[in-house]
Formats: structure tokens, sequence, C-alpha cells
């Protein structure tokens, strides 16, 4: 087996948060060190001691987060060979379209080594997504290299029916494990 692959799932507050602690699951299970960022907004849906047992890494929840070597936001990014942000909101396609450091995610985001991936699974209302300024932050993230995994279609938390589902958690991944060269979960 290689070298451990490092990854920084990025969670934002979407009622597809809760989701994301099966993504952690998945891709500590494949044998990746998983550093969890949750945005203030992300914890209104999820506490950060499920995530912490099942990577067993201390998750990071504020800009001021320490650890024994440095910033806690800091040290992830140096470590990152991928930044996962699983749900992505319209928010955070915003701010890191915009480039704006104001929580962890943000500076993790603008802190990542240049031969870090970026892959974005969106998860919002269908209007939201379909937004011309939604359109124009993926059409600039996308320039500036990073990949994006759906939205997919489907009942929405807010009673429509459309696009703006996260993807499947398997899909997303497997995915994520392809871009590091690991071997699939299965489905």
């Amino acid at each position: 087996m290689g070298e451990t692959k490092n990854i920084v799932l990025g969670v934002s507050g979407s009622i597809a948060a809760h989701k994301a602690i099966d993504l952690a699951s998945l891709l500590a299970k494949a044998g990746c060190e998983v550093d969890v960022v949750l945005t203030c907004e992300a914890q209104q849906f999820v506490k950060p001691l499920p995530f912490q047992t099942l990577t067993r890494r201390r998750v990071i929840t504020s800009l001021y987060d320490e650890e024994e070597t440095g910033v806690a936001h800091v040290r992830a990014a140096d470590r990152a060979d991928l930044l996962l942000v699983a749900p992505a909101t319209a928010n955070t396609l915003a701010k890191l379209a915009c480039g704006m450091a104001s929580d962890a995610l943000g500076c993790v985001a603008l802190a990542l080594r240049p031969e870090a991936k970026l892959l974005v699974a969106p998860a919002m209302n269908g209007n939201m997504w379909k937004h011309p300024a939604t359109e124009a932050n993926v059409a600039t993230l996308t320039e500036r290299g990073a990949e994006f995994i759906g939205p997919d279609e489907g009942l929405l938390s807010c009673g429509y029916e459309g696009i703006g589902r996260l993807w499947p958690v398997n899909g997303i991944a497997n995915r994520a494990l392809m871009l590091l060269g690991i071997e699939q979960v299965n489905d």
C-alpha cells in the first residue's frame, strides 16, 4: 500500500450535513486521514463528536483552533492532498470563489498547496443552484481547477422537486478516492 492520503472534509450549513458523517466514515475506512472542518452553519445541523469518533481526529470548528504544532486549519491545509467540500452551500461556493477567509474552511481553501485537489459536492435549493451568481461562482472555481460532483435531482428539503440534492455519498467518496488514486469503496 502507498502512502496515506490526507483529505480535508469541509462541511457547510446544509440539511445534508448529516450525510457528511457517513462520507467521513467511508473515507477513513478507505485508509485516508480525514480532517473535518465544520463551519458555524454546519454546526447547526451536526456536531463534531461523530466525525471525531469515525476519523479518530480532532474536528476543526474555528479559525482559532490550535494543535501542538500550530494553528489547526493551516496544518490541515499543509497536509491535504484533497479538499472535499460536502455539502457545499451557495454561501460556501460564493466565499470560495471570492477567496474569503472569514472561517476555517475558507482559510484551508486559500492555504492549500498548489498540487492539492478541490472536489465540491453542492447541496442547495434548485433556484439557488441555477441562479446566475451561483453559476458564475461555479465557473470561477472550475477555471481554478475545482471539480464538481452533482448536485443530484429529487425531493429537496425545502419541499421542491428538482436539482439541488447532495450527490449520493458513495459516489462522492468514490470520486474523491479516484482523484487520489485509491481503490474505490463498494456501492
